[in-house]
């Protein structure tokens, strides 16, 4: 089982990054692959909102939001890399294991760059919250995810982020008990703090829905500039508060997404922004995690 102490902001002793920096500054592609069928009648999500709005059955081919999702799998990343590159600005990439077979392309991109890639499940539709009566199928599911990970990485992923952060009350013990370093689907923080499982603890490094394109641009339908303006805010007042206690702040983007040629200048004028301000880290999720366990002695109480 998963637990945590509710300690909130007033009550934590100050988080003290390296060199004095005030945010810790994370951006994540998400590197995801669905079926096209699925074997059952009910309807297929797909993790994330659709386009269409009439989601068919999943033995059923939609076709709409099927190529609107691949399109990011052909084109948007692939002018999120360049700009990446283009700006010397590295990502933290989720990728579902199915995406190393069929989409190879996605992960090996990653890969060459150097950047760091996290486990997000097998395949985006299947969400561990399926499972969340089998603790042995769940496990199945992250069993095979690993075993793929580590057939193309070349070592077992230390990091996790559930499809659609999708995770079950027994996600958190699997990963721990699996070797896993830390866990991205707790989303209620501006910093990194420990998780308790009965296999041991984790840190947290959340992911955000929030912050995230699928919101901002998808579900509440902002413009180009106001999608780039909403992230400069977010780390405007978080590098204000973080001269008291250090912040984290995750921009979660999809290429089909974020990966549209109408809106890469928001995030090139985000980036800008980002790296003429002063107090920026920029780390792994790995960093960001190991750092926390050796430093943050008396950051929370307890």
């Amino acid at each position: 089982m998963l637990r945590y102490d509710y300690v909130p902001m007033t009550a934590r002793g100050p988080l003290r990054l390296p060199e004095g920096k005030r945010v810790a500054l994370i951006l994540t592609f998400n590197l995801e692959t669905w079926d096209l069928t699925k074997d059952t009648d009910r309807p297929y999500y797909a993790g994330g909102p659709a386009i269409l709005p009439d989601v068919l059955p999943g033995d059923t081919p939609d076709f709409p939001n099927f190529t609107w999702r691949e399109y990011g799998q052909r084109v948007g990343i692939w002018r999120l890399y360049d700009l990446f590159d283009e700006m010397g600005v590295k990502a933290s990439c989720t990728t579902n294991a199915v995406t190393f077979e069929r989409r190879g392309a996605m992960t090996d991109a990653c890969l060459e760059r150097g950047w760091e890639l996290l486990a997000h499940n097998y395949e985006q539709g299947e969400l561990l919250t399926n499972f969340a009566k089998d603790p042995a199928k769940e496990r199945d599911v992250i069993l095979r995810t690993i075993e793929t990970y580590e057939r193309h990485v070349g070592r077992r992923p230390l990091g996790w982020l559930s499809s659609s952060l999708r995770g079950t009350l027994n996600t958190a013990s699997i990963l721990a008990e699996q070797g896993f370093l830390f866990y991205c689907d707790i989303m209620n923080d501006d910093q990194p703090y420990r998780l308790d499982t009965a296999a041991g603890p984790l840190v947290s490094v959340p992911y955000s829905n929030e912050i995230n394109d699928f919101t901002l641009l998808t579900r509440r339908g902002l413009s180009t500039d106001a999608f780039r303006d909403v992230l400069i805010e977010e780390l405007s007042v978080l590098h204000a508060e973080g001269a008291k206690s250090a912040r984290l702040m995750n921009v979660g983007l999809h290429p089909h997404v974020s990966g549209r040629a109408y809106r890469i200048r928001a995030l090139r004028e985000f980036l800008e922004f980002a790296k003429g301000l002063d107090g920026v880290w920029w780390p792994t999720r790995e960093e960001l995690a190991r750092w926390y366990l050796e430093n943050s002695a008396g950051h929370m109480p307890g």
